[in-house]
């Protein structure tokens, strides 16, 4: 089975994500899929395993085998938490409800450290575009604000939510350029200081239900054994 029949065939999760679900399109903006799919368990059996990850096969497309998205998700992957918070779902089984059903499992105060780093990589990549060109990539820098908008909130209300709401225009005339270099610093350093505040007292458990997933997966993994034909 190739990688794109197991895409075509066994998805049972995908969504739109990026700035579509973030609430941030605009006219040129791409349509991000990512998805998941549940790889037969007979194939499991042979020697060359299915793959864990799969590009494509459309242009923008990105899916992960069921138990790699999990493990990620159960590390506060900030990328993969998200896709489980899409308002823009495309495709969805009874497995995947399941697993939409499961999502707050999945959160947890690790989400603190997992996205503070995630956050100062980006940062970092925005430095280095300012040492080289004198300005930064400013759609990088309102996805940066963005990101640590949604970490702060996670924080305080055990909620994840990406869509921007009220937000947009703010992050748009960041996006555009027109708010200075330090002023998006301030804000940058503001929210980064609201999260860390934030999760001295979040509702969020010390760690994720790692116990839930497990059964579930398991669960699926049998009833696949079971069922489904390679």
């Amino acid at each position: 089975m190739t990688p794109e029949e197991l895409v075509a065939g066994h998805t049972v999760y995908s969504c739109v994500m990026g700035s579509r679900a973030f609430g941030l399109a605009t006219e040129d903006s791409d349509t991000d899929v990512r998805g998941i799919y549940l790889a037969p368990t007979p194939l499991f059996w042979r020697f060359e395993k299915p793959p864990t990850h799969v590009e494509g096969p459309a242009d923008e497309q990105f899916s992960w085998e069921l138990e790699r998205f999990c493990e990620l998700a159960l590390r506060a992957n900030p990328n993969v938490l998200e896709c489980l918070h899409s308002p823009l779902v495309e495709h969805i089984d009874a497995t995947g409800r399941e697993l939409l059903a499961l999502r707050g499992a999945f959160l947890s105060r690790q989400a603190h450290e997992t996205f503070a780093r995630y956050a100062l990589g980006q940062r970092r990549k925005l430095d280095a575009d300012m040492r080289q060109h004198g300005v930064p990539r400013w759609k990088h820098a309102m996805h940066l604000l963005r990101l640590l908008m949604s970490c702060r909130d996670l924080l305080r209300t055990g909620v994840l939510t990406i869509d921007v709401g009220a937000e947009r225009e703010r992050l748009l005339a960041v996006k555009r350029g027109e708010v200075s270099w330090p002023e998006v610093e301030s804000r940058m350093a503001r929210l980064a200081a609201e999260s860390d505040a934030a999760a001295a007292r979040s509702p969020l458990p010390a760690g994720p239900d790692r116990a839930r997933v497990a059964e579930f997966l398991f669960r699926v993994r049998r009833e696949s054994a079971l069922t489904r034909a390679v």
